[in-house]
């Protein structure tokens, strides 16, 4: 039997920071993958793929569509071939440098590939041998949900990790689920080319964020010719001749859409079976997440868990490889590091980008009874004039009293980036006085929180640029 002081299961990012941080403290490490390659979602099938895909998609979109008077231009050929061979190049060169290259550095720690499960609360099996070890972090992250559609299994469909690697592209495709995957899978092939529609049960097309950004962002899909329909209920699946066939009602009534492919967009389920949390004593949640405190140990207290596969409240690469670090100086250390979620952006990576960090006005009401509150049109933003880019929009929570900033909610070309700033204004508990008071670079689409924090005290259509 081979003894470890650390065993970790799991190969994405939650899994990778805690061996890196695990190697620093010279513990003697196993870490055991199975399924995707070492790297895990993001960077095999999530975050690295889909935003070269979106990247592409924006210079597709913007070639004929940038409201440039005296500038005519066209796309010549897209070969959607080489498009995803380029992708997966990519894909494979990140992986090889950002984590094979890297665990070769990592003396302390030795890679296993195959499918943990635990016997005991200080042994697993993975590949017919048994690994002891006092301490343990699961990181096994999620796989796409397959909502219970008569015929679905029958007919095919896509998940994220299909669509990716797709070598013929479709002609139609519907998207069942919206939110971040489900939008950013439909602007992808959309803006290649393909007809979407997207079928989404909710209200909303992204219920936690802004209702104003996610209505914006609606309007501005549906003008780029994607079809979008909410409060869906999907009955059935069928085939007919080379077609598939969603059956479904909205509002009461029967509707079909005939398509080439369907992609399920539609959540995500911890992986947490077939890996023995009964014999190790973990406790899950009613999604089968592991439940874990806030510095992410389960019920069994010599087990911590990260990522995707917890019930953490923010289920991201960022905080899946925060949480790594921290949970493995915890349960090495006896620290008590934890992530205050409050302060974590977010971000929707279409075009524009919905970016948020900190309450929204429904939170911040349902946390306080009130809401102090503006929101400023990218209309006022000179950049974005400048840009021809004025669609977006840019909306502030602060509290009523201290005016401490508490949100920050943004709709606009590379918002993932601007939110950095809201993140650290969060966190070091501004005040909109301290974003009045800071000089960011004119002109720039990051004077858009400025102009928000002025707005709560000024009329912000009456100044000129250089306030």
């Amino acid at each position: 039997m081979k003894n470890f002081d650390l065993i970790i299961i799991g190969g994405g990012a939650g899994a990778f920071s805690a061996a890196i941080r695990a190697n620093e403290f010279h513990a003697k490490t196993a870490i055991i993958n199975a399924g995707l390659p070492l790297g895990g979602t993001c960077v095999n099938v999530g975050c690295v793929p889909s935003k070269i895909l979106l990247h592409i998609g924006e210079i597709l979109h913007h070639t004929t569509d940038h409201h440039i008077l005296g500038i005519e231009l066209e796309v010549k050929k897209i070969d959607f071939q080489k498009i995803i061979q380029d992708e997966l190049s990519l894909v494979a060169k990140m992986r090889q440098e950002k984590y094979e290259n890297v665990l070769k550095n990592l003396e302390y720690v030795t890679m296993i590939e195959g499918k943990a499960q635990f016997i005991s609360s200080n042994e697993i099996k993975v590949n017919g041998e048994t690994l002891h070890a006092e301490k343990f972090i699961i990181a096994t992250g999620s796989t796409a949900n397959v909502p219970p559609i008569d015929g679905i299994h029958e007919v095919g469909y896509l998940t994220h990790i299909e669509a990716l690697r797709l070598k013929k592209q479709p002609k139609e495709l519907v998207v069942v689920g919206a939110g971040p995957l489900g939008l950013e899978f439909a602007q992808i092939f959309s803006r290649l080319g393909t007809n979407v529609t997207i079928l989404q049960r909710g209200k909303s097309i992204f219920s936690p964020a802004e209702k104003a950004l996610t209505d914006r962002l609606a309007d501005i899909l549906t003008k780029e010719g994607i079809i979008i329909k909410t409060q869906v209920e999907i009955k059935k699946v069928r085939k007919e001749n080379n077609k598939k066939v969603i059956s479904y009602t909205i509002n009461g009534a029967q509707e079909e859409v005939s398509t080439d492919e369907i992609l399920l967009a539609a959540g995500k389920t911890p992986n947490t079976q077939e890996i023995g949390l009964n014999a190790a004593g973990v406790e899950v949640d009613t999604r089968q997440a592991i439940i874990v405190n806030q510095n992410f140990q389960t019920s069994n207290k010599q087990i911590f868990s990260v990522g995707d596969v917890t019930n953490a409240p923010i289920r991201l690469e960022t905080t899946a490889g925060r949480e790594g670090t921290f949970a493995a100086e915890n349960i090495l250390k006896n620290t008590t590091l934890s992530i205050d979620y409050d302060t974590v952006p977010y971000a929707i990576f279409t075009d524009p980008q919905l970016a948020s960090v900190g309450l929204t006005e429904e939170a911040q009401i349902k946390r306080m009874g009130t809401c102090a509150c503006r929101t400023v049109s990218f209309a006022d933003i000179p950049k974005a004039i400048i840009m021809h880019r004025t669609d977006g929009i840019i909306k502030m929570t602060i509290h009523p009293e201290t005016k401490q900033i508490l949100g920050v909610h943004i709709l606009a070309p590379n918002a993932s980036e601007l939110i950095a700033e809201a993140m650290v204004l969060l966190k070091n508990k501004n005040t909109i006085d301290d974003a009045v008071n800071s000089l960011p670079i004119f002109p720039t689409l990051s004077e858009a929180i400025k102009i928000a924090a002025l707005s709560f005290t000024k009329d912000i259509s009456t100044l000129s640029c250089c306030v």
